[in-house]
């Protein structure tokens, strides 16, 4: 074998091997990611935000950091922050680091496609999807999440969110399927290759008795030797915004969809 051959030798023997992981090579080509865990990317430049930018259509920024200023910028938990993005029904958000302050992360008013969107220190919310039509549809696919006190995905509308390819690390609830929204729906959440790391509360919370279901595959947890992350919390919604009881936790083949294999430890 010749000099020039081996690099290509090598290029193959890595997508075998993330083939098998069940990582997609888009993922770790923009994280670089290896078998362990992924690699937080560097921004091309920073640019400050004082008031929500309105997105349709699809949006790339090339790796730009985006950080809220002025009424974005007080790195609070207030709940009627404004968002950083707000993304039109249909839109794509591409290629962009959100830092600290972050406000209220990015808003979907309706199906949305976040393709390696991350989150440098998450505010509010890292994403809150609104959508009103149960055939909305919101993918998160590859990009990363980290330092959430709170919740990183608030699904406070209706249809189904697909996260994949996806790294979460010092959070709160992973994906929330909102407990005590006024106007309360069915929600489908399906978490994909989903790279969890030490410390965390939950990966998915969901409403059993508005019909919510939580899928998980491939989910590898890190750091978390005493199993303290739940995979799948019940709830009790409710539309009077008191908070929801618990409901138990744990596969069960109609709500939460998975099965141990499915986890992971490292």
């Amino acid at each position: 074998m010749t000099s020039a051959t081996r690099p290509r030798a090598r290029r193959r023997a890595l997508t075998g091997t993330l083939a098998i992981l069940g990582l997609s090579v888009g993922m770790a080509m923009a994280t670089g990611a290896s078998a362990g865990a992924a690699t937080w990317p560097t921004p091309d430049g920073s640019q400050g935000v004082s008031s929500t930018i309105s997105v349709s259509g699809t949006k790339d920024y090339g790796m730009k950091r985006l950080y809220g200023t002025g009424d974005l910028g007080s790195g609070s938990q207030d709940e009627d922050q404004g968002p950083i993005l707000e993304l039109a029904d249909g839109a794509v958000l591409k290629n962009v680091i959100l830092g600290a302050p972050a406000a209220d992360g990015v808003h979907c008013k309706g199906s949305c496609t976040l393709q390696n969107v991350w989150w440098e220190d998450v505010g509010e919310d890292a994403a809150t999807f609104k959508g009103k039509s149960s055939g909305a549809v919101y993918t998160v696919s590859g990009g990363g999440a980290k330092e959430a006190s709170d919740k990183v995905f608030q699904f406070n509308g209706a249809g189904t969110l697909n996260v994949s390819n996806f790294a979460v690390k010092n959070f709160g609830t992973f994906v929330r399927s909102c407990g005590n929204c006024s106007t309360q729906y069915k929600r489908t959440i399906n978490l994909s290759s989903i790279e969890v790391n030490w410390k965390g509360s939950k990966l998915a919370g969901i409403n059993t008795n508005y019909g919510d279901s939580a899928t998980l595959r491939n989910i590898t947890i890190i750091g978390d030797s005493s199993k303290k992350i739940v995979p799948c919390q019940k709830y009790i919604g409710n539309d009077d915004g008191d908070e929801p009881d618990t409901n138990g936790s744990g596969p069960d083949g109609t709500y939460c969809k998975y099965a141990s294999s499915d986890i992971t430890y490292r």
